[in-house]
């Protein structure tokens, strides 16, 4: 019953900090999206978790809108990165997620020297079938930013048809979540078929499933993405 509630109160966490980065990313505001370095006890070890848990999307805001940086939201942010080390065994979203963040913290905090890591590899990627590799680019849709160069990054672009189909058979199974952490990437993609119809599957995927802030706030980075790339 305890872990439960754990889990509850983290998703409740999560959830708080992803509608403060929706807010920002419509309105255009540098609203706070992340609570203070300073909070202690259970409350701040939730929030040290639920930024975890949100990657380098907890600073959305500051990198798809290049508003000054809260060094308060910065500061919990550097902590949530240096508490959490990857482990060894750890898997290759939670590696990859770790090192996304680092290079965020790198950019946004120029007295963070130590990272971002070394890039981890897309082996387990290499020969992936297009629904599982649509699923793990789905779980790691944080990195899916403008002009960030990484191996991920070149692997998707290797694969537009394939994430494509995955966003399309993600839609259709309504699993909106990786609908639209799909549809990031494909905003980022070149080769992307114009009978996707892209746009339009957005609008869809929020009209269902924009009640969940983590679905909006995957289509509302998109629409970001995508009104950059047309300025």
């Amino acid at each position: 019953m305890e872990q439960s509630g754990t889990s509850t109160l983290l998703q409740g966490a999560v959830q708080d900090i992803a509608s403060g980065v929706v807010s920002a990313l419509r309105d255009g505001d540098h609203a706070r999206a992340v609570p203070p370095a300073g909070t202690d006890g259970e409350a701040g070890e939730l929030a040290l978790a639920a930024v975890r848990v949100l990657g380098s999307d907890a600073l959305l805001p500051d990198l798809l809108l290049r508003t000054p940086t809260d060094p308060a939201q910065v500061a919990l942010f550097r902590k949530a990165v240096e508490a959490y080390p990857p482990r060894a065994d750890a898997a290759p979203t939670v590696r990859w997620s770790h090192w996304g963040m680092a290079r965020t913290l790198r950019r946004v905090d120029p007295s963070y020297t130590a990272g971002p890591p070394d890039e981890p590899g897309t082996g387990w990627l290499d020969d992936a079938t297009w629904q599982f590799l649509t699923h793990q680019l789905a779980v790691l849709a944080p990195l899916a930013l403008p002009g960030e160069d990484c191996a991920l990054g070149r692997l998707a672009g290797r694969r537009p048809v394939d994430v494509a189909r995955g966003f399309v058979r993600a839609v259709r199974r309504r699993d909106w979540r990786q609908a639209a952490g799909a549809g990031r990437w494909l905003t980022l993609l070149s080769g992307v078929p114009d009978t996707v119809g892209l746009e339009a599957g957005l609008d869809f995927v929020e009209l269902m499933g924009g009640q969940d802030p983590l679905v909006a706030l995957h289509v509302q980075a998109a629409r970001r993405m995508r009104a950059g790339a047309l300025v």
